[in-house]
């Protein structure tokens, strides 16, 4: 059942807006309609009026004909020389008619009119030809009319030609009637045109969405398939966002481990001392309690750094970081000496407690491990901020370096620790797209610890 308007959608819950075929399709008929429509009103008002002034050219020429044919007889009346040829003229109510009209005389008119004459409405002088429409003998007639004065007499004379429009209106309805289907035929058409392409164009999107549930059933790792320019790179975020969150799987599965071997020790510990009824027990719980709350609370922490890590705004000044943890340190072992160098505006990509969470482990590693010098050295290296931290211990030998990032690996026994300190170290510098490595001190002749962050911009 979905939700009513208004309340908060249930989970799991996708609501729907509609359609984006039925969109594209909708918007891309109104917009064939609407061009259509402009189209098909410009091309009637070309096409009516090639019609009309083609009817009206032969009025015209009937009405130059009978002008240039007219004369005065002797009893001072318009006579024509030779016989219009059109037989319409000669038949009652044919439909085209002529007449000749003057101030003071009587009208001279075709056969067709019969009893019937022509208005001649002598308000206005014609001079030039004049066309127009007038419902006359109820008929719509189309009249074209001109003053002339004919040589020998001093009567303005108007000379008119009437056709009945019947013609002319079945022609352009004829036209319109043609228009009409022919622009409803090509609307349909291009309608039907659209909505193939946009069942063909959106058929990726359907392609994807099986793909997806592949994806989410676990058919497939990812999305495969060529795809669009358009949807491609959608594609490649889906398939990063799937790579992201298998690394976030497996990073909760690597910190998990990491918890459960920080807290197997002591628990080990307080089980063989209850199992001893040992005499100290009560000592032993408090000890290894605190230990393992000091374990919770720094993986805890970790935990924190990977959801921080997508943050743009995480940055930290890499010398504060560098400064407080030499003076921690110090007043851990202040028979070791820390020199450090670098210049002092570098800031890097990492939230300011996860820096000096790993500047601590690894400050701290090389004044417990060393022999009593330790230098710390902060650069920039192709948009990453460098940071090497060496000391003038024995090392660790080369064969050696890539097993001792592993958690619970500890080279040196005879000292206290957990053998976490490097695996998280590491751990938090890839959460931030960093890197750790190991290598041999050329200036102090132990271990160099180099760790790359991303540089902060802007």
């Amino acid at each position: 059942m979905q939700p009513r308007p208004g309340d908060p959608a249930p989970r799991g819950y996708t609501r729907i807006t509609g359609s984006l075929g039925r969109r594209m399709i909708l918007i891309a008929a109104a917009w064939i309609t609407l061009l259509l429509a402009g189209g098909g009103f410009a091309l009637d008002r070309v096409l009516t009026g090639a019609i009309t002034r083609n009817f009206d050219t032969q009025l015209e020429y009937l009405l130059t004909s009978m002008i240039v044919s007219a004369e005065i007889d002797p009893n001072g009346e318009v006579a024509f020389n030779r016989a219009l040829g059109d037989q319409r003229f000669l038949e009652p109510y044919s439909g085209l008619y002529w007449q000749v009209s003057g101030k003071g005389v009587d009208m001279f008119a075709s056969r067709s009119l019969w009893d019937r004459r022509l208005d001649t409405a002598r308000t206005h002088i014609d001079q030039e030809l004049h066309t127009y429409d007038s419902r006359q003998f109820e008929q719509q007639l189309r009249v074209v009319e001109r003053d002339v004065r004919l040589p020998g007499s001093p009567i303005r004379w108007r000379f008119q030609v009437a056709e009945t429009r019947e013609v002319l209106d079945a022609q352009i309805a004829a036209l319109r009637k043609t228009l009409v289907r022919s622009f409803v035929l090509l609307a349909a058409g291009l309608i039907v045109m659209a909505a193939l392409q946009t069942w063909y164009g959106l058929l990726p999107l359907r392609k994807l969405r099986l793909a997806i549930h592949r994806l989410r059933t676990g058919e497939s790792p990812r999305i495969e398939g060529a795809m669009p320019a358009e949807v491609a790179p959608m594609v490649e975020e889906l398939n990063a966002l799937v790579a992201h969150n298998d690394k976030q799987a497996e990073e909760a599965r690597r910190h998990a481990g990491n918890l459960a071997h920080a807290l197997k020790t002591p628990l080990t510990v307080i089980m063989n001392a209850a199992t001893a009824q040992s005499d100290d027990l009560p000592t032993t719980v408090v000890r290894e309690a605190r230990t393992m709350r000091r374990q919770v609370d720094h993986h805890l922490a970790r935990a924190r750094a990977v959801g921080r890590r997508g943050s743009a705004h995480s940055r930290a000044p890499v010398w504060l970081s560098v400064d407080s943890v030499e003076r921690a340190v110090s007043r851990l072992y202040p028979h070791v000496r820390i020199d450090t160098d670098g210049p002092r505006d570098l800031v890097a990509h990492i939230e300011r407690q996860d820096l000096d969470e790993i500047m601590g482990n690894l400050v701290e590693n090389a004044a417990k491990y060393g022999g009593g010098s330790v230098f710390v050295t902060v650069g920039v290296e192709a948009g990453f901020v460098e940071i090497m931290i060496e000391d003038d211990g024995a090392g660790i030998p080369e064969a050696d370096r890539i097993r001792i990032f592993d958690r619970g690996v500890r080279l040196d026994t005879g000292k206290p620790g957990t053998g976490l300190g490097l695996a998280i170290v590491r751990d938090v510098a890839e959460i931030y797209d960093g890197t750790v490595t190991l290598e041999e001190s050329e200036d102090l002749g132990g271990l160099l610890v180099r760790l790359q962050l991303p540089a902060a911009t802007g």
